[in-house]
């Protein structure tokens, strides 16, 4: 007996009783017809594995095939998001394994796609991926995915990620030119900080064509014989735009706030006693609502009233947004606290609310590098004196009671 042979028959064995008596369906003809149709080994086989598959590599969800070219096989990548997909974002959204959310670089396709079919460079951030494939239902194009490490088009190009010689390295590498006929990639508009067309087409002799900011654009500039109007040059930061950032901010502070808050409980009983259990509670339980109230004030109300709130400079709308979150707090506490305590609460408000505003800094389209720079250098110094001057007043105000 072979050792197939008898891992089935240990199967059968393991699995169903009527195989284990082979001379029983030997000598009843009809009872072996009977199981011919039957299972040996449990329920029906599952799907077979893809031809695609090989070992120590994982086959995405998002491949429908593969594709033959004269550069190797392309994966052809579906349009419509998978339930991995949208759950993968909102993930994301939240701030969790965002480092990790990447897709790997190379050459991917759309469609039916011969030669002729452009060619769109983009990151290898898969939620960037995931947009751009989402928005191009029923085109056929070619996807040429650089190695950003895992970070978005317009972050990416200002870390030099999204670079000149990486687009050079990845039509290369890739073999592009034994792809397509042309000799034109389609580039975001946002890549150009990081990109020089005259220097990609110097390298690898594609000529650079600067493609609409929003993905929701493409198929649209695509038709129009790769010319795009005003509004596909436009930069917006609007409100739902500003509103889907929340979320990350919250979620990043998650880890300090169990710090912070268990300070905010050892600080408030410190007092003439050294050290007390009532105090820390209640001043306890007022300083951890007044941090609350500024991570509001300056994660949330900031972006959302950004058009609206005076000044320029994130650090300023941040203070002016503290302020005002404070008064609210002050009124509800009313007599609760003391003059010396009131202001202690407002200069840690204002502070925390003013540093967690300029989060928001690198996501506008009204900012730069520079500019971002000048305003920490500023604000974080006068950020840090507000933060020890609360704490002093609010220690020192127990020995004044």
């Amino acid at each position: 007996m072979s050792a197939e042979t008898q891992d089935n028959k240990e199967c059968c064995n393991s699995v169903r009783t009527p195989c284990v008596n082979e001379g029983l369906t030997e000598m009843l003809p009809i009872y072996r017809e009977a199981l011919a149709d039957e299972p040996c080994c449990g329920p029906p086989q599952g799907p077979a594995s893809s031809p695609f598959e090989k070992p120590g590599y994982r086959l995405c969800g998002f491949v429908e095939e593969f594709m033959d070219t004269p550069a190797g096989s392309v994966p052809r990548i579906k349009t419509r998001l998978e339930t991995q997909d949208i759950f993968g974002s909102i993930m994301v959204r939240l701030g969790i394994s965002r480092s990790q959310y990447k897709v790997a670089p190379g050459l991917y396709c759309i469609g039916d796609v011969t030669p002729q079919s452009p060619v769109l460079v983009t990151a290898n951030y898969k939620l960037t991926f995931d947009m751009l494939r989402k928005d191009l239902r029923e085109a056929s194009v070619w996807v040429l995915v650089l190695d950003t490490r895992g970070v978005n088009v317009w972050c990416a190009a200002g870390k030099k990620t999204f670079s000149t010689a990486e687009v050079i390295h990845r039509v290369k590498q890739t073999r592009l030119q034994d792809v397509v006929s042309h000799r034109r990639l389609i580039l975001p508009q946002l890549s150009a900080t990081g990109v020089s067309g005259k220097l990609v087409k110097k390298g690898c002799g594609f000529r650079v064509i600067w493609g609409p900011i929003r993905t929701g654009d493409i198929k649209t500039f695509l038709g129009s014989g790769l010319k795009a109007d005003k509004a596909m040059r436009r930069v917006t930061f609007a409100f739902r735009e500003r509103l889907i950032l929340v979320p990350v901010e919250l979620t990043l502070l998650r880890k300090y706030l169990l710090w912070i808050f268990l300070a905010a409980f050892i600080l408030s009983g410190i007092g003439p006693g050294l050290f007390s259990i009532g105090p820390a509670w209640s001043r306890g339980l007022i300083l951890v609502a007044a941090c609350a109230a500024g991570v509001f004030s300056g994660a949330v109300a900031v972006p959302v009233l950004l058009p609206w709130i005076p000044g320029r400079a994130f650090a300023v709308k941040g203070a002016i947004t503290g302020v005002s979150v404070c008064v609210g707090l002050l009124m509800l506490l009313g007599k609760a606290i003391t003059v010396v305590e009131g202001v202690s609460l407002i200069l840690f408000m204002v502070a925390v609310s003013s540093y967690l505003a300029m989060n928001f800094t690198g996501s506008t389209p009204y900012t730069s590098p520079s500019g971002v720079e000048k305003e920490m250098r500023i604000a974080i110094p006068f950020q840090v004196l507000a933060i020890t001057l609360s704490m002093a007043g609010w220690i020192g105000a127990m020995f004044i009671l």
